[in-house]
């Protein structure tokens, strides 16, 4: 005859199935989304004209830009249309914040139309997660995080701003996709100086410009926009926004980074929010 322990063991056990069966809708619904924003993707993707990197194209360009191109790329090799990077990092969820949390994520790109999706594993408390994914496809940015994939957190999409903003983060790692900052890809460059250059990128209404920055052995090191814009409380501000990149590695026919960091330029000094290590990087080819 069953006692009060044996109905206990079975509410338990029956908890545990609910919670588990949650969980993995939550996962599937979130899969679910990121299929359909990676087949809006491939479906914007235009031939890619031309299909194969030419040194001649670089005359005219500010000094430290052909030097940069000439340095990651090989003259003759196809043109990137497509990447897939894996990541391991570590973020700050908000300003407020005082410790960084882990994460893993997988991005898809696409060069041409300009667009990507980030999908991120953020390791809150042990056993919570948060699910993140930031997007450019089709001239729209936005951004959602959910505890789980079903509970939302955050949601951000359908402005000019977060548009703009997701175009410029685009811009800024074509370090990891280097052919798109190539003469005819999209991409105009404007000479300052020895070590920098301002790149401009226009994508239907949007338009967006960051200078990179040149290390002596002519490697971008860092990009910096005077203003992205930043949500806080329910807003966006526009804010100075900078990133580095170091840990420069040859993929392929490409020397690209293995590491990045992005930050916030505040009165108060530099806020680093990101980190990551670039684990595995396959590149599809324009034919």
């Amino acid at each position: 005859m069953s006692g009060p322990g044996s109905w206990a063991a079975l509410a338990l056990v029956c908890l545990a199935a609910c919670a588990t069966a949650v969980l993995a809708y939550g996962h599937y619904r979130w899969n679910e989304a990121m299929r359909h924003l990676r087949d809006a993707l491939t479906a914007q993707a235009v031939p890619i004209i031309p299909a194969r990197v030419d040194f001649a194209s670089l005359a005219g360009l500010p000094a430290p830009v052909q030097r940069y191109l000439r340095l990651v790329l090989v003259d003759g090799a196809p043109v990137v249309a497509g990447v897939r990077i894996r990541q391991i990092g570590s973020m700050k969820l908000s300003q407020a914040a005082s410790r960084w949390t882990s994460l893993t994520a997988d991005q898809q790109v696409v060069t041409q139309r300009a667009g990507f999706g980030w999908n991120a594993r953020i390791a809150m408390l042990p056993g919570v997660h948060v699910l993140v994914r930031d997007s450019y496809v089709a001239g729209e940015g936005a951004l959602r995080a959910a505890v789980f994939g079903l509970f939302t957190v955050a949601e951000l999409g359908g402005t000019v701003d977060m548009a703009q903003g997701e175009l410029m983060r685009f811009l800024a790692e074509a370090v990891w996709y280097p052919t798109a900052l190539l003469p005819g890809h999209g991409v105009s460059w404007t000479a300052i100086d020895a070590q920098h250059a301002r790149a401009t990128l226009i994508d239907g209404a949007h338009t967006v410009s960051l200078v990179f920055r040149f290390d002596q052995h002519g490697l971008v090191e860092g990009i910096r926009a005077d203003a992205r814009g930043r949500a806080i409380d329910g807003k966006t501000v526009p804010t100075s926004w900078s990133g580095r990149f170091w840990g420069y590695r040859t993929v392929g026919t490409m020397l690209v980074p293995r590491n990045g960091e992005v930050a916030w330029e505040l009165p108060e000094g530099l806020q680093p929010y990101w980190r990551g290590e670039v684990q595995r990087v396959v590149y599809a080819f324009a034919q």
